[in-house]
């Protein structure tokens, strides 16, 4: 009996931590991530120049061409689901059972959830974590505040993490002065960004470009809790 009072106890210590912790994110910047520090070690252990460029700054700061921009690239249903994209993991789980190639099903929440509270990786474990701090988020936080620390915390170059940085890096411009052109280019490289460049674009990048350019247009303009968000340059 008391191993299982301590297992309960370890439960509740953790889920009330859990829960003080994404309340805390809630409101305030969030400092670093696990995978920034992952990769200035692997920096480190490779004897490579140290490169982490991380500045937070707010949604109002952060163009709302790219707020589309990486809607339409990594996830189009952001505004009507609640964390998980069902149709998309009932897809990859009809490929992988016929075998197919694997394409992720994870949306903006789920890869918030991830960058801000855990580690890279592929085990169920850190996929139940996962799962479980993109529903934490989801009740706690609204659309726009996972949107705002997304786009503040994912890794967009080598070193190179959060939309302020990644656009001064690529275009030497603070982030709300991205163009539509600028803020696509950037969303190009979410699927790999330690291997693919927004500037110069490369012909794989410039059709990415193109693709996410029309589904932009497609989208049209998007309300996160009720706030015009159709100004677009």
């Amino acid at each position: 009996m008391r191993i299982f009072r301590f297992l309960f106890k370890c439960f509740l210590w953790f889920v009330a931590i859990s829960v003080i912790w994404v309340l805390l994110y809630k409101w305030l910047p969030v400092p670093v991530t696990p995978l920034m520090a992952i990769r200035a070690y692997q920096q480190n252990e490779k004897q490579q120049e140290l490169v982490w460029k991380h500045d937070w700054v707010s949604m109002d700061n952060i163009s709302k061409n790219l707020q589309l921009a990486v809607i339409c690239s990594e996830d189009q249903k952001f505004e009507k689901h609640n964390g998980f994209d069902v149709q998309a993991i009932e897809k990859v789980i009809r490929n992988t059972s016929e075998e197919k190639k694997l394409r992720g099903a994870s949306t903006i929440s789920q890869q918030t959830a991830k960058n801000v509270f855990l580690w890279p990786g592929r085990s169920w474990l850190r996929k139940g974590f996962e799962a479980y701090f993109t529903f934490l988020i989801e009740q706690l936080w609204s659309k726009e505040r996972i949107l705002e620390v997304y786009l503040n915390s994912i890794e967009m170059g080598d070193g190179i993490y959060g939309a302020e940085a990644a656009s001064k890096f690529w275009f030497n411009k603070s982030a709300n002065k991205l163009s539509k052109l600028e803020a696509a280019a950037i969303a190009s490289i979410l699927p790999n960004p330690l291997v693919l460049r927004a500037s110069p674009a490369t012909s794989y990048i410039e059709q990415r470009e193109k693709w996410i350019l029309k589904q932009m247009e497609y989208y049209g303009a998007f309300n996160l809790q009720n706030e015009n968000k159709s100004n677009y340059k």
